[in-house]
């Protein structure tokens, strides 16, 4: 019997129970895994559908555009799937929603942050009806977008932050956070754990450091020095800075690491390296770690194969592994986060 009923037909899982691959096996170096429960994911991005008078609200078949109406999930929060029911009738009344959007959700510190983006104009009653949604069903932002257009918030219940190693951040709308929040403590946890022996205000470079998952951590052992990309993120990050008076131990930058990649020279008298990059790696940024004299890299891949690859710029440059971590916060997929720590002689 399957974990979900929609097993099979929803491209959200790619096995059941007893099928699951071997994980650890998939991290170099790593013994055993760190096995995350299910049923703790704390972000989803629902595709939505009108389909004639209804709406279906869900994840995409497997390699197929169609949405399977999600009625059940055992993967994500229970607080996540009771959503979907009043996400779909918000939608199917609104004006601007006229055939084709979707609905990224994160849980945070006091309830859900929702953005919708459609695919018409949104007008003043589809506001009203989005705010008496939030409203109804405890949800601390909503917010909407028109197209590829700017998130626009157009009701703010509570304040929507999430709490990392301490420091509240209001991540915008739609923000990227680790998948749950067991993973990201595990994530941070094998970070740290990491760190080579430093001394005081010993300079740590992160890179693609989002809202600051990690860098909040990364304070308590040196001067963080940030980089991320996208606009939001560094907003986000650099606010919770200020609010917290941490500017005399951390600074973000927002730098296109992908177009610009820091260079060997930047990285100069830095004690570690530590970097989250998105799915497809970090291959423009690799080869200005590797050629740097940085002695310490910190890994966090939620993506075996870009890690592999980008692993080989460190190998050649004389880097060997000296710890892995396998975190499984993807149940019943191929995916797993790896933390690996780098280092050379």
């Amino acid at each position: 019997m399957s974990h979900c009923s929609h097993f099979g037909v929803c491209g959200g899982c790619a096995f059941t129970d007893g099928g699951v691959p071997d994980k650890a096996a998939m991290v170099p170096g790593a013994v055993g895994v760190v096995e995350i429960p299910v049923g703790r994911r704390r972000r989803v991005d629902w595709a939505a559908v009108r389909q004639g008078p209804a709406v279906v609200v869900g994840l995409h078949q497997a390699r197929s555009k169609n949405v399977v109406d999600m009625r059940e999930c055992a993967v994500l929060l229970p607080e996540l799937v009771a959503l979907a029911a009043p996400v779909r009738e918000v939608l199917r009344r609104m004006e601007g929603f006229r055939r084709n959007g979707s609905v990224v959700v994160n849980m945070l510190d006091g309830g859900a942050d929702v953005l919708v983006r459609v695919d018409g104009t949104v007008t003043a009653p589809d506001r009203t009806k989005l705010v008496a949604f939030a409203r109804e069903h405890g949800v601390l932002r909503v917010s909407v977008a028109e197209g590829d257009g700017a998130p626009e918030a157009v009701g703010i219940l509570a304040p929507p932050v999430v709490t990392m190693s301490g420091v509240e951040v209001e991540p915008g709308a739609g923000a990227f956070l680790q998948a749950s929040r067991e993973g990201e403590a595990a994530i941070v946890a094998a970070v740290v754990a990491g760190l080579p022996a430093m001394k005081a205000k010993a300079r740590i470079v992160e890179l693609y450091a989002g809202v600051g998952t990690i860098s909040f951590a990364l304070k308590a052992y040196g001067r963080v020095e940030a980089y991320e990309g996208n606009a939001a993120a560094v907003a986000a990050h650099e606010a919770a800075i200020r609010r917290h008076n941490l500017a005399g131990v951390m600074r973000v930058t927002q730098r296109d690491l992908a177009r610009r990649p820091l260079q060997a020279p930047e990285m100069a008298g830095a004690a570690a390296v530590v970097l989250d990059p998105p799915y497809a790696g970090a291959s423009a940024q690799m080869k200005n770690v590797a050629a740097s004299r940085v002695k310490r890299v910190i890994y966090v891949s939620c993506n075996p194969a870009a890690l592999a690859g980008d692993a080989g710029w460190l190998r050649r440059a004389g880097f060997e592994i000296v710890s892995a971590v396998a975190i499984d916060q993807f149940p019943y997929s191929n995916n797993v986060e790896a933390v690996v720590v780098f280092s050379k002689v």
